[in-house]
């Protein structure tokens, strides 16, 4: 997840230092709208990242030679608990469901609506200003858990297949990266089929989207995340000819069955197929600074930091050797 301000010294060092030390060569960073965007004001968080502490990420990555890849969660995760999200607080003309769960009561987060004819006039001005503030050449829109789409209230939505709109969203922001010459990254749960492989709802889909994994652009780069097992669904991706990288977050024996099984699919398979399971991302969701104060040895940072510290250093180590 992406820095406060206060934390932007202290993450230039660790990109710097901790980084290159662990093997690390990319770096995914949660934004959203944690950035002074010029062209779009509004879409600005509170305390949002200058382009002056943007730049500094930007030179300590170029300096450690770790590839800077900026995220904005898109199409879900528009809002966490009571609060929705920027997007939706300045432009609440583009809740999928307005007027509907008050306080955001009985859901898990709420999404735009892929159809409303002006979200991706403000999405793109705000992915081409992070892209360019992070000189990056590739950029990860998320789009992991989604939940709502399709409502039955939606006058744009209703009565389209989720696997429908689900591509089509895919597709606008893949050819719009795409003409910019920018690499899509996105996570990979919403085209696994959580019947069909008993994943359930969260690391995969109950609600049609994985229908949509026929239509996925192949150059898109697949994040495939499993937390409480190593399931095999990498190889999914890699038969349907993208690249694909799995992503454990805090249980290290999972992140090692992880890495067995990518150099199990490896050694296995044809060379074009093989050359598709790309790595492993780790991820950590307690914040940059939980996460950098875990790594420091700090006490207080808290039980999941500390795991994800324990499961990153173990996978990359793991990692490395090939």
């Amino acid at each position: 997840m992406g820095p406060s301000r206060e934390d932007i010294p202290r993450l230039a060092a660790f990109i710097r230092s901790a980084l290159p030390k662990e093997g690390v060569n990319v770096l995914v960073l949660e934004f959203d709208f944690n950035f002074q965007f010029m062209k779009r004001p509004e879409m600005a968080e509170s305390g949002a990242l200058s382009l002056d502490l943007i730049k500094q990420i930007v030179a300590a990555c170029k300096e450690a030679k770790v590839r800077l890849i900026p995220q904005i969660n898109l199409l879900g995760h528009q809002s966490w608990a009571a609060n929705n999200g920027q997007l939706l607080k300045a432009h609440p003309e583009f809740d999928e469901t307005p007027g509907k769960h008050p306080k955001n009561e009985g859901i898990y987060c709420r999404s735009y609506c892929p159809r409303h004819p002006e979200v991706h006039k403000v999405l793109f001005d705000c992915i081409d200003e992070l892209a360019a503030a992070c000189e990056s050449d590739a950029f990860h829109v998320g789009m992991d858990e989604v939940f709502i789409l399709g409502d039955k209230d939606c006058a744009r939505c209703k009565g389209t297949p989720t696997a429908t709109l689900f591509a089509e969203e895919v597709a606008r922001l893949h050819d719009h990266l795409a003409l910019k010459k920018i690499e899509m990254w996105m996570w990979g749960d919403r085209y696994l089929d959580g019947a069909a492989s008993g994943l359930g709802e969260w690391e995969a889909a109950t609600n049609g989207t994985h229908g949509a994994l026929a239509s996925l652009p192949k150059d898109v780069v697949i994040c495939d995340w499993h937390y409480e097992r190593a399931e095999p669904s990498a190889a999914i991706f890699a038969m349907n000819g993208n690249r694909v990288v799995s992503s454990p977050w805090r249980q290290t024996e999972v992140a090692l069955r992880q890495i067995d099984l990518l150099r199990a699919f490896r050694k296995g398979a044809n060379p074009g197929l093989a050359s598709r399971f790309a790595g492993v991302l780790a991820t950590t969701w307690s914040g940059c600074g939980a996460f950098m104060d875990a790594y420091d040895g700090k006490t207080g940072a808290g039980k999941e930091a500390l795991e994800a510290v324990k499961c990153f250093q173990a996978a990359m180590k793991a990692a490395g050797g090939g």
